[in-house]
C-alpha cells in the first residue's frame, strides 16, 4: 500500500524533472537572452517612426487647442 503512493508520487515527479523541467528552463533563459539583447535593428526603426508620430500629434494638439483657446475661451470648464 505505501509502495503505491510513493509510486504515485514519484512517477509524475520523474516526468516532470526528466521533461517539462529542462524544456522549461531553456525557454526561459532564452527569453532572459533576447531580453538582455535589447530591441532589433526593425523595432528601433519602428520606435523612431512611432516617436516622430507622436510628436507631430502633439503638435496637432497644441495648435487645435491655441485655436479652440481662441474661438471658445471656456472650452476646457465644459464637462
Amino acid at each position: 500500500m505505501d509502495g503505491d503512493i510513493i509510486a504515485l508520487i514519484l512517477a509524475p515527479l520523474i516526468i516532470f524533472l526528466v521533461f517539462v523541467a529542462p524544456i522549461w528552463l531553456i525557454l526561459h533563459y532564452r527569453s532572459k537572452k533576447q531580453v538582455s539583447q535589447g530591441l532589433s535593428a526593425e523595432e528601433q526603426i519602428a520606435l523612431q517612426e512611432l516617436a516622430g508620430k507622436a510628436e507631430l500629434m502633439s503638435e496637432r494638439i497644441q495648435t487645435l487647442e491655441a485655436i479652440l483657446d481662441s474661438e471658445t475661451p471656456e472650452w476646457r470648464n465644459r464637462a
